[in-house]
């Protein structure tokens, strides 16, 4: 019997449809009317949601909701978090967010934080835990003021380590760039590729450590907080202040002793409890 022959003439059975992949938008603008913060407008589509509990806190809390359950190779998000003059805005994640193994290409999430003069924006996503073979490019490309307040973390995860998990193939790439005024005041780019696990062991990386993050903070006279969060972290990682703004990096042996460090970090850093979210 003849084979059967597709609508563009190739054998069926050598034929094969593109993968399903996740796609995922959501935009959000918060602004000052009667000394409260509000929505002024929300956009969301595809696999990413956003949702805003009521909570007895300053500003808006929104939580996004990657409803895919997570992300491998093509999968794509999109995020952009503005705050007007005078409003405040703490955008965190429900979970942790997970990469699997990439049958091909890499996930993408590019987000976009826009924070007005006298306004507040803490950008607190949960951890990223990349799994064997799991490929991912992030961007977060960030427009301040000079009196703009700004905190925000990225945190990672190579493998779950009660799990027994190692990365030995895969790649992780992070970039960061600030801009005050117009004027880019941070730099940050970073690349793990191939045997991500066996790159973290070395001394000039992550001297073995399976997990890290980053803290930026931006607030007038931050200076002023750089011994006060050097005693909070000790050996666990080191800070820096120039410019009008203060990096944190830590490093830990696991998720678990990395939260250890991060969230009293982050609680004091944002002057208030971290979302519940973050207790779950």
């Amino acid at each position: 019997m003849d084979e059967a022959l597709t609508e563009t003439g190739e054998s069926a059975s050598t034929y094969s449809a593109e993968l399903q992949r996740a796609r995922g938008s959501a935009a959000v603008i918060v602004h000052q009317r009667e000394g409260k913060s509000r929505l002024s407008r929300l956009y969301q589509e595809g696999c990413l949601k956003l949702r805003f509990p009521r909570l007895p806190a300053p500003g808006l809390t929104a939580v996004a909701i990657n409803t895919a359950g997570g992300l491998t190779g093509g999968d794509r998000l999109t995020q952009e978090f503005r705050v007007e003059e005078g409003a405040t805005l703490t955008a965190t994640t429900q979970s942790c967010e997970r990469i699997y193994r990439a049958s091909a290409g890499r996930a993408q999430v590019a987000t976009r934080l826009v924070v007005a003069p006298r306004a507040a924006l803490s950008f607190l996503p949960q951890e990223t835990i990349l799994f064997d073979g799991g490929r991912i490019a992030r961007t977060l490309d960030a427009e301040i003021e000079a009196t703009s307040r700004l905190l925000m973390v990225e945190s990672a995860v190579l493998g779950r380590q009660m799990m027994g998990e190692s990365v030995t193939s895969g790649s992780f790439a992070d970039r960061w760039r600030v801009r005050r005024d117009g004027r880019l005041v941070f730099a940050d780019d970073l690349s793990l590729q191939g045997d991500v696990f066996g790159l973290a062991g070395h001394a000039a990386t992550l001297g073995g450590a399976r997990a890290f993050a980053t803290v930026l903070l931006h607030e007038p006279e931050v200076s002023a907080r750089l011994e006060g969060v050097r005693a909070l972290i000790g050996a666990a990682g080191g800070a820096s202040a120039f410019d009008g703004l203060l990096v944190v990096r830590l490093l830990a042996e696991s998720g678990h002793m990395l939260r250890k460090t991060l969230v009293p970090l982050l609680s004091a850093l944002a002057e208030s409890a971290l979302p519940p979210v973050w207790s779950i």
